[in-house]
Formats: structure tokens, sequence, C-alpha cells
């Protein structure tokens, strides 16, 4: 795959938000009308979505299902959805609305052999597994528990059951708007021939920049987009300058 910039759109009760490494509570920003915060990325030039579901990912069930299904019957551009995917039909379910990507978390960590089935029934491309780093270490449920596995083993091993792609991110310097640690992106991007793309601390044109040269297949924005530190107008037309 090519680089692509994914700002992201992350849903919790309702609301489009962000939060600081992944803690309930701590949301920097919450607002109404997540189609609207999509439809203004897209409006910036924005031809990839990166959709949560934060309650699903933390209860296990695609509590803001209706709002998805809207954002991505209403937009025409690649979407990629995780967050309370935990069965097979959930993915069918995701990627018949529409969706190009589906993202496994938890269930995949569970039973890697449904990556196999997946990859299989869908096609390796629509299947990706996030792999949730915390000093060093893979989380589950929401990054509320620790594996004591680190993300090299974990992506060799559902690239080896079929996945298309890998989402990593560092919790470590998620939303906290202070840049990204290339060092655990690129031991992972090295070890793999699947694409990583990158997730946590995405602060500047600069960060952005930096994972698509050391090899990253994408970057997904969260905080600093809607705080105004980057523009998703200007990152877009950085990466075009300068391929």
């Amino acid at each position: 795959m090519t680089f692509a910039f994914f700002p992201a759109v992350d849903l919790r009760g309702g609301k489009c938000v962000q939060l600081v490494g992944g803690v309930p509570g701590t949301e920097v920003v919450a607002l109404d009308n997540p189609l609207a915060q999509a439809e203004r990325w897209v409006a910036q030039g924005a031809d990839h979505l990166h959709i949560i579901d934060l309650d699903g990912a933390i209860f296990g069930k695609r509590v803001n299902a209706p709002i998805l299904s809207r954002i991505v019957k209403k937009l025409d551009l690649f979407i990629q959805v995780g967050g309370g995917i935990r069965t097979e039909e959930d993915v069918s379910t995701i990627l018949d609305l529409g969706a190009n990507r589906a993202i496994l978390g938890t269930a995949a960590l569970k039973d890697p052999d449904m990556v196999s089935r997946l990859a299989d029934r869908h096609g390796p491309e629509k299947i990706m597994v996030a792999l949730d780093v915390r000093k060093g270490d893979v989380t589950t449920e929401g990054w509320q528990r620790t594996l004591g596995k680190k993300a090299v083993e974990l992506g060799r091993l559902f690239e080896e059951k079929g996945a298309g792609s890998i989402l990593f991110t560092n919790i470590d310097v998620e939303g906290r708007q202070l840049g990204v640690d290339l060092g655990p992106t690129c031991d992972l991007v090295r070890a793999l021939k699947i694409p990583v793309v990158a997730a946590g601390g995405v602060t500047s044109v600069e960060d952005v920049l930096a994972l698509r040269d050391a090899g990253t297949g994408g970057a997904v924005a969260g905080t600093a987009i809607y705080t105004g530190k980057l523009s998703v107008r200007r990152t877009l037309e950085a990466l075009s300058a300068t391929k």
C-alpha cells in the first residue's frame, strides 16, 4: 500500500472524543455530531478515515454502531473501522456497510486463527490487526490489560495468519501531543513484510513525514488535528509535495 494519512474519529457516548493515553475521563475534546467532524476532514482533502468505537473497545459491544453506519454510508472515501469487533459476524457487518478495512484487536489476540478465516473469506487487504503497546507490552480489552508479549512477536504471528496490515499504537505517547517515538514503530516495520500503520503522538507534519520515511504504510492523527496543532490540509499538501 502507498502511504496514507488517516484523520481519526473516535466515538464515545455518541460523541467524537480524544483521550490521553486511552484513559476514559481524560477527554481533550468531546464534540457532538461525529459525522460533521468526519466531513470536516474530508473538506480539508482527506481521502482516508480511521474510526474507532471506544465504547466498543472497552465494553466489547459496538455501542456506536448507528453513528458508524451513518458516516460510512454518507462519505465516499477509504474507511478503516475498529473497536468492539469481537466476532466474524461483526467483521462481515462492518464490511457489508461499505467500510474498506476492519480492525481486530482483542478478538484476534484471543483467537489468532480467526484472522486466517477472515482473510480467506474477505481478502487480507480488508483485515487489519491492532497491536496497542504500553511500555513495550501489547495490551487488550480497550488497553485495560497487558499480555506480557511484544509487538514484533505478535506482528509476525498475525502476518503468518494472513492479516493484510497491522495498526501499531504507542499508548505511551497517545493523545499527549508531544510527538512520535519512532523506535518501536521502526522495529516493527523492519520485522514485517505487511504494512504497518502507526498511531500515537502524531502532532506535526514532521512526525507524519518521519513515519512515512521510516517505511510505515500510514499514520493516524487524532488529538492534534482537533486542537489545531496539526492541519489535515497542510499535512496532505506536504505529503504530496515530497513524494
